[in-house]
């Protein structure tokens, strides 16, 4: 009798898969996750920043101090013990900003009797062209804006009063932050070192390697940029102040510091601190002046576009201008003018600690 063998079973067919569930979608779904999961980090890690957005800007401002400074300190600490460079580089970098603020006071006081006048000159002279052709217009108009801001200085004059007020408020907390990063600033530059250090050392081992490899190409990345920009500014500042002096513009010293602060603002600080310099030279020097003044904001900005951000920057940040462009957007709506100088180099030490991590570690070079 002959016995039959079982033959090969028959795998069922596999079910077909549901339409549009393919590989791409299923790796975009898996980024998409991450991404908001990401996002969600972020949102939590802002908004806790923001709660203490005192203490945050004042953390900011004490690495800015470290970067800038810290040179300086090493360079004083090869001659003298650590605490006392320290206190040598410290005191340049406040006694340089206050002798700049008294000669700042002095040109102010020297000159503001003198732009009095020739604003007031300048206004005739603009009355005198808005009346002539081909605007033409009616003399009565000026009166009445002159009136509607007399009538619009006395109904608002409880808000003006109030925000006067809290203005002065506002300049108490700006005085304590910066107390605040003056004090933390004391600490990185004299042992900054050891803090990381015992940082990291808390950490598990794979992580305290993680964390040390993105703290140190952060910190290299935040003081090439902080550094950066202030060379930037510091070579628009002279380029506005030698303009301005040539064209006899008054308040030349004070519109050059205005230039120098305003450039840490990337793209659009420095158009607006120009801005400002042709409105005093419209109504101190005439239209002619203030057209060359604004011709500067073009030739300036070429400068700093085509030579000095290449020049000086492209070590320290490799963002694209559109990026760049961006981040300033979206830091300006988020914190206002902090968010705006704030936002370029967050997003570079972002970057470049997510460069650096995603990075394979070289290995060690074996004995022989």
């Amino acid at each position: 009798m002959r016995v039959r063998r079982p033959g090969p079973r028959k795998r069922p067919a596999p079910a077909a898969a549901a339409p549009g569930a393919g590989p791409g979608l299923r790796r975009l779904s898996d980024y998409a996750w991450r991404l908001l999961v990401v996002a969600v980090a972020a949102y939590l890690v802002l908004t806790v920043l923001g709660q203490f957005h005192l203490i945050t800007l004042a953390a900011f401002l004490a690495l800015v101090i470290t970067s800038v400074i810290r040179p300086l300190v090493d360079l004083a600490a090869r001659a003298v013990p650590r605490p006392l460079a320290v206190l040598i580089g410290l005191a340049v970098a406040l006694l340089l900003p206050a002798g700049l603020l008294a000669l700042i006071g002095e040109n102010v006081a020297d000159d503001v009797s003198r732009l009095a006048r020739e604003f007031q000159g300048g206004l005739d002279r603009l009355e005198k062209l808005l009346k002539g052709p081909p605007l033409h217009l009616e003399p009565t108009s000026f009166d009445d804006l002159k009136q509607k801001v007399s009538d619009f200085a006395a109904k608002h004059r409880a808000t003006l009063i109030s925000t006067v007020v809290n203005g002065a408020h506002r300049a108490v907390e700006i005085g304590t932050g910066a107390a605040l990063a003056l004090f933390m600033s004391v600490f990185f530059l004299h042992s900054g070192e050891r803090m990381w250090r015992w940082t990291a050392a808390q950490l598990p081992p794979a992580a305290a390697d993680h964390l040390d490899r993105g703290g140190r190409v952060a910190w290299r990345t935040f003081a090439g940029y902080t550094r950066g920009i202030f060379v930037v500014a510091a070579s628009n500042a002279i380029m506005v102040g030698i303009s301005l002096f040539l064209l006899d513009v008054p308040l030349a010293l004070p519109l050059t510091v205005l230039e120098f602060l305003a450039s840490f603002v990337p793209l659009v600080g420095s158009p607006i601190a120009m801005l400002v310099a042709a409105l005093v030279a419209l109504a101190a020097r005439g239209p002619v002046i203030a057209i060359v003044v604004l011709l500067l904001i073009v030739v300036i900005g070429q400068i700093e576009g085509h030579l000095l951000h290449p020049l000086v920057m492209s070590r320290a940040v490799s963002l694209h201008p559109v990026v760049v462009a961006v981040s300033v957007l979206a830091g300006s709506i988020a914190a206002g003018v902090i968010g705006a100088v704030v936002a370029v180099p967050a997003v570079s030490v972002l970057w470049s600690v997510y460069a650096e991590l995603r990075r394979p570690r070289p290995a060690p070079p074996s004995t022989p």
